[in-house]
């Protein structure tokens, strides 16, 4: 008798993300996550997923980079009962900060933590809605890192193949898991 094919139980977020040609400019094609946001099943899988790697990986702590990183990492952390640290754009937090640059298409952009956000021994989990090209996660890592923490993961949503942020993550963070629930090639 043959295997029946396993449903894909993340096919509901995949439908609810939704492509928007031409957008930030002609020829790209954007994956619109605000359908997915606002069905509450789809996002509460999405959080669900995403707590049950932080017990999987042992995280102490979730690093939610800025600006959807925050939309998925918040519930997350609540969700698997753990704090949330937001990544955010330089000058944008209260008190005395970490700080990471990184390299973007066109000039360089910098992210940062509170200082006392992280301490040494702590396994963290990065979370965002998408991997591009790798250079924020790679940044977040570093920053991370600097404040004495040990990487337990990378989760994303969604990961965009064919901008090869996973094999950069592979070659700069070897040791780091990368997940991400849906993929785009």
């Amino acid at each position: 008798m043959p295997e029946t094919a396993t449903a894909d139980p993340y096919a509901p977020l995949r439908a609810a993300v939704r492509d928007v040609p031409d957008y930030p400019e002609p020829g790209v094609l954007f994956k619109d996550i605000t359908p997915l946001l606002a069905d509450p099943q789809a996002f509460g899988t999405t959080v669900k997923a995403f707590a049950a790697l932080c017990r999987e990986l042992r995280a102490d702590k979730i690093l939610g980079l800025e600006a959807r990183g925050f939309i998925m990492g918040a519930p997350t952390a609540v969700e698997a009962g753990l704090p949330f640290i937001p990544a955010r754009k330089a000058g944008k937090l209260p008190c005395a900060t970490l700080s990471q640059s990184y390299q973007l298409e066109y000039g360089t952009a910098e992210l940062e933590i509170h200082r006392d956000a992280i301490a040494p021994g702590d396994r963290v989990l990065i979370v965002d809605d998408v991997l591009a090209t790798g250079g924020t996660v790679e940044a977040a890592a570093q920053l991370a890192r600097t404040a004495g923490a040990e990487i337990a993961g990378v989760a994303v949503l969604m990961e965009l193949h064919p901008l090869n942020g996973r094999t950069r993550l592979t070659t700069t963070l070897p040791t780091v898991p990368v997940h991400s629930l849906l993929t785009y090639y």
